[in-house]
């Protein structure tokens, strides 16, 4: 039987592997006939786009393999139903439930994998791709109003005009409020860089004072600046939420939460990241209800593009409730995780079926 288990297992990975460099490839090419767009903006050459591209890949690695597990595992169950494979699989013994805890256990080491690539690698991957494109292109990280970004840091707000990819800030501007919502100082600085945690040095800074009905001037040379925020926290500016590690979406979370702002789509990507990799145990048990129909009833080209349908919906259909969650206020848990439980309900049901037969 062990026997038996590592042939099945030996095959599903083996397909998956290929499908995932298929679809990475294709990927890859999308992304660089997006890039080529910006091709001499600056100094963002040729070598700079294939290295921009490079470095997209473990994102699209994480995004992928949910998908490619599916492809994989029906590509490899339909090809052994063609060669009456799987019928001696079912003859020596296997029924479809020692099948499926089998394939769940394959399922999770591709799991395991997702989620390193999707915590570990491609975070940092795709912070240093960012990176490297708006240093090249001579880009600011963010400006979210004409006037730059705002961020709220406890009681004060501070608006910073650039942000460049090293996260030295630029033209920065901090309103301190005391407790009656007051305002008690406007601080001015030419640039900002972070020096430890919770701790910023200032650069040509010029301080308003407003006390006892006037207002004092005063210029500092430098100046330390004791923040909440950092390099991480800004990060978000250079990396979409649902590309950031579950670390820092945790922490910029609860940043936003002590600030008494909206952290609705953090706390979806945050989820999203934890329950995402499942959906790879998930796809893979959904394939095996079409192994047990005759490959005279699509052949091994008809269940490829069934997992290929079924991918997309999926994919789609995360985005899909990641928005509806986000524009109806559903609880961030649940918009994450609906897709990958509704998923695991057509598998069982479409195993159900196949059992009744």
């Amino acid at each position: 039987m062990k026997i038996l288990n590592r042939y099945l297992g030996r095959e599903i990975i083996k397909a998956t592997l290929f499908v995932l460099v298929g679809l990475l490839t294709l990927f890859a090419f999308f992304d660089l006939m997006h890039e080529l767009g910006d091709l001499g903006k600056g100094r963002y050459g040729m070598g700079l786009i294939l290295m921009f591209v490079l470095l997209s890949v473990p994102n699209h690695v994480y995004e992928l393999a949910p998908v490619a597990v599916l492809i994989g595992t029906l590509f490899a169950l339909a090809r052994m139903v063609a060669n009456s494979e799987f019928t001696v699989l079912r003859v020596s013994g296997l029924s479809a439930q020692r099948i499926g805890f089998f394939l769940l256990l394959v399922g999770l080491g591709f799991t395991a994998v997702t989620f390193i690539f999707g915590e570990f690698i491609a975070p940092s991957s795709q912070n240093t791709a960012q990176q490297l494109r708006l240093k090249a292109t001579s880009s600011m990280v963010a400006q979210e109003f004409r006037s730059g970004l705002w961020v709220k840091d406890g009681p004060n707000f501070v608006n910073v005009a650039e942000m460049l990819p090293d996260t030295t800030l630029l033209n920065i501007k901090i309103y301190e409020f005391d407790s009656d919502f007051h305002l008690r100082t406007i601080s001015s600085a030419a640039q900002g860089h972070f020096r430890r945690e919770n701790m910023w040095q200032l650069h040509d800074v010029v301080q308003t004072r407003f006390e006892e009905g006037r207002a004092t001037v005063t210029r500092f040379p430098e100046k330390s600046w004791e923040s909440a925020l950092n390099p991480d926290l800004l990060s978000v500016l250079l990396v979409v939420p649902e590309q950031m590690s579950v670390w820092n979406l945790y922490r910029y979370v609860e940043h936003l939460r002590e600030n008494k702002q909206k952290s609705g789509r953090y706390e979806i990507a945050l989820w999203g990241k934890l329950t995402y990799p499942f959906a790879a145990m998930v796809l893979m048990l959904l394939a095996l209800p079409f192994s047990y129909h005759h490959s005279r009833a699509g052949g091994v080209g008809g269940k490829v593009f069934v997992g290929i349908m079924l991918g997309l919906g999926f994919h789609l259909l995360n985005r899909l409730f990641a928005h509806l969650g986000l524009l109806n206020g559903w609880p961030p848990l649940f918009s994450a995780i609906f897709p990958t439980l509704l998923f695991l309900l057509v598998a069982v049901g479409l195993m159900w079926r196949v059992e009744r037969r």
